[in-house]
């Protein structure tokens, strides 16, 4: 994890990777709980016995977007500005869902900066290359996420 007082101070890590998160796993039930949160009840998110039977991929898989929304969190394990008075989440680039992620898949987030833009009045805006990635180091999911930083006092 890398952790720094101000933004400007990102600013030799441009291109390099800022840090990987804990890993997690998401049971069937996790993305049977996303499925019925978002309406997107498809059966390869939600009948195991089918999905058993009839995916390619023989169990159920979770959500693009369940897999998306991890991002959030998991960054925080990755960097942090302690000059941060507000973060605002500009939005997404580039976002590939490579492979599916089955139950019980250990993941983790691999965060590197693309980007960083500085203007005097302005929230810096950070581009941040994401990775979601099993044990083996192939990525289920990856995203240039753009997030506006505030600063205060450091």
């Amino acid at each position: 994890m890398i952790t720094v007082s101000t933004v400007a101070e990102l600013d030799p890590l441009v291109g390099t990777q800022l840090g990987t998160s804990s890993w997690v796993t998401l049971s069937a039930a996790d993305i049977a709980a996303f499925a019925e949160l978002t309406g997107d009840r498809h059966w390869l998110h939600t009948d195991r016995q089918r999905a058993q039977a009839d995916a390619p991929f023989g169990d159920v898989i979770a959500h693009g977007f369940l897999v998306l929304s991890l991002v959030t969190g998991l960054a925080n394990e990755c960097y942090g500005i302690g000059s941060a008075e507000r973060w605002v989440n500009y939005g997404l680039e580039r976002v590939r869902f490579t492979a599916p992620l089955l139950p019980d898949t250990p993941v983790r987030l691999r965060l590197a900066l693309r980007d960083l833009q500085r203007r005097d009045s302005s929230p810096a805006r950070l581009t941040l290359a994401c990775t979601v990635e099993k044990e083996d180091g192939s990525a289920v999911m990856v995203a240039d996420w753009i997030v506006l930083v505030v600063e205060g006092e450091a």
